[in-house]
């Protein structure tokens, strides 16, 4: 369906949209050269293996321009922007109303798509499909669904012989935006948790015997590995990570009542209707998007940046990275490809790059 919208991307478009980024580069390089500029991007440990790649061939190709990437994840990465020590804070989620409120100069700008998975560690069944909801996963969270074998698991999953054991669920330490997309889709799911716990980067998670609890991505899914009969949320970035270790990926129900995994077409599917939701200042949840064919654990991947910068040079040095980094091309789209994240469509590209040109 993402293509399909590509067709309405004219080619005069594309050619201005690159023919911006090499005037911007061209119109740069020597300032940026003759005095280094070093940003700092600090946040989102779903967004990071992106920001490595990115960091790492930018550079490569603009001498004058230093990078550092940090995986604090999203609540730190937007505190640290908005505190001025992250030029850029890397967020699975936008600011919200109070914070946009009490700090008007920081915009929240889309680079791409990505989703979340939610993975499981069950010994002989991993390469299974798994079916889960959001009503269970909301009940398995909150210690009402116990064991791997109760009935409302069983009955998304007739034709699989669930072992009676312990569930182990894993949630993040800190401040996360994975915590509020997951959260967010059970609070969707089922009213009680919404009632009783809602979503956040944070949350008040119930105690539930057994539970553990990991730092970042990386550490989601090593704790789901370790531990047999466990079950986490983890960043579609880190997919590599979880088919190295022989993990299992749920298929997840969608608003359409289909179960989907988070393959590329899901994610597409599920951004196709994006256009015509997402505000200019695109603060949007896109967490259960309409569609037969969506999957339903998506988001934006947010650069949040303040648009007064201490210098020129430090608004140039971002305006000119965000803007390389989502222009169309088929690097770029390789970029993405590598860690499982979609290119923003066409609508979406353009209001980000009218937010990057208020960078100052």
């Amino acid at each position: 369906m993402l293509t399909n919208n590509l067709t309405i991307f004219s080619m005069r478009q594309r050619f201005e949209a690159v023919a911006f980024a090499l005037g911007l580069a061209i119109a740069t390089t020597a300032r940026v050269q003759a005095a280094d500029v070093t940003l700092n991007e600090s946040g989102s440990t779903l967004l990071y293996p992106l920001f490595r790649i990115w960091v790492e061939n930018y550079t490569a190709n603009h001498p004058g321009v230093n990078i550092t990437a940090d995986a604090t994840g999203s609540d730190a990465g937007i505190k640290k922007a908005i505190a001025g020590e992250a030029q850029i804070g890397a967020s699975d989620v936008f600011m919200s109303d109070r914070q946009s409120r009490e700090n008007p100069q920081i915009v929240n700008i889309p680079l791409c798509i990505s989703a979340q998975m939610v993975n499981f560690n069950l010994p002989g069944l991993n390469t299974e499909k798994l079916k889960l909801d959001g009503v269970v996963l909301a009940g398995i969270y909150s210690g009402k669904i116990r064991d791997w074998d109760a009935p409302p698991i069983a009955a998304l999953n007739p034709d699989l012989k669930l072992p009676h054991q312990a569930i182990i669920p894993v949630r993040r330490a800190e401040g996360s935006g994975d915590t509020y997309i997951f959260t967010q889709f059970l609070s969707f799911a089922d009213q009680n948790w919404s009632d009783q716990q809602g979503f956040g980067l944070t949350i008040n998670w119930p105690a539930v015997s057994g539970s553990l609890e990991a730092t970042g991505n990386e550490g989601m899914a090593q704790t789901v590995q370790k531990t047999p009969y466990s079950l986490a949320y983890v960043g579609v970035s880190y997919s590599k990570v979880i088919a190295d270790a022989n993990l299992g990926t749920a298929w997840l129900k969608n608003q359409s009542g289909n179960f989907l995994l988070p393959t590329k077409e899901a994610v597409q599917a599920a951004a196709a209707g994006l256009g015509t939701r997402t505000p200019t200042d695109e603060r949007l949840t896109i967490v259960l998007a309409p569609g037969q064919d969506a999957y339903p654990l998506i988001n934006y991947e947010y650069a949040v940046v303040s648009t007064k910068q201490a210098s020129p040079e430090t608004a140039e040095a971002i305006r000119k990275f965000l803007t390389w980094s989502i222009v169309p091309s088929e690097t770029n789209e390789g970029y993405l490809d590598s860690v499982h994240f979609i290119a923003l469509p066409p609508h979406i590209w353009d209001l980000s790059v009218a937010q990057i040109q208020n960078i100052k």
